[in-house]
């Protein structure tokens, strides 16, 4: 099996770590690649890099079974972006806070891989979002989305104007500090702190949820993904923020924007026997009762 290591090397732990998958892989005769900035970051402080191994850079083209996502979310996010469409399955471990799309503890990893490793592993396929524009273009990286497209006001008190439509129709001005535009996967994310319901991945929908709303009678709304969103921004201030999973950016009040189903999936990986729903309950606390016996 080919397998490719990506990282948040500035981790706490990330040097013992990624040592400990590497003596999995190795003794499961897996093919390793590094991408480069892991590669530097164990031969600067000196770590044991593998016996053979090949060096990929970030945002090149490779092949690999299996991409193990070296932090927390925010890595398997930037993962999910290397990846791109390469139908290539990424399996997550934990080194930083809260890690809802990892799947292997950092103290676990030598089980835990060798498990994955010799008894296989289940898949999920998550969607994702794509933006296009109209003026201004993206460029702060991919113009797709894991978790959410967002969009913010900007240097100003005053709160945004948004117009909505959806696969042409109008739906309503949003007037509020932002909106959310978010993925099932995405729903555990951001969505979560301005009171959207939890999508399971199986949901083919998308969200939208109004980020500190004016009115009192707008809620998250649930669309079905194959439908279309259309964007207008209206601000007090010459611009207005942008972002897709955290990579921001100031756009041109005049710029409108488009959002759809992206035309590919991600793949999650997981151990077999590990449900979203477990992930739930053992991360979330869902549905734990914290009363203590009087």
């Amino acid at each position: 099996m080919k397998v490719a290591i990506f990282g948040s090397v500035g981790k706490p732990g990330f040097l013992a770590a990624t040592q400990s998958l590497i003596n999995c892989l190795e003794s499961n005769e897996c093919e390793i690649l590094l991408f480069d900035d892991v590669y530097e970051f164990i031969k600067n402080n000196e770590g044991r890099l593998p016996k053979s191994f090949e060096c990929i850079k970030r945002g090149s083209e490779f092949s690999a079974d299996l991409v193990f996502s070296m932090g927390g979310d925010g890595t398997f996010l930037k993962a999910a972006m290397e990846v791109k469409d390469r139908d290539i399955p990424i399996v997550g471990i934990k080194l930083g806070n809260l890690g809802f799309l990892v799947d292997i503890q950092s103290d676990d990893i030598e089980n835990s891989v060798n498990d994955l490793l010799k008894n296989g592993f289940a898949t999920e396929d998550r969607s994702l979002l794509s933006l296009t524009t109209v003026g201004q273009d993206f460029q702060n990286g991919e113009s797709v989305a894991l978790n959410e497209i967002a969009i913010f006001k900007r240097d100003t008190s005053s709160m945004i104007k948004i117009d909505a439509c959806v696969n042409g129709e109008f739906v309503c001005c949003y007037r509020a500090d932002g909106l959310l535009v978010s993925t099932p996967t995405g729903s555990t994310a951001y969505a979560l702190s301005v009171g959207a319901s939890i999508l399971v991945p199986e949901n083919n929908c998308t969200m939208i949820s109004p980020v500190a709303p004016h009115s009192l009678n707008l809620r998250p709304l649930v669309i079905p993904d194959s439908w279309e969103i259309d964007l207008k921004v209206y601000s007090r201030s010459e611009n207005y923020m942008i972002s897709l999973d955290g990579r921001s950016q100031v756009m041109d009040k005049h710029t409108e924007l488009h959002i759809k189903k992206a035309p590919y999936t991600i793949k999650l990986a997981k151990r077999k026997g590990h449900t979203y729903f477990q992930t739930l309950r053992e991360k979330f606390l869902w549905g734990a009762d914290v009363r203590r016996d009087s």
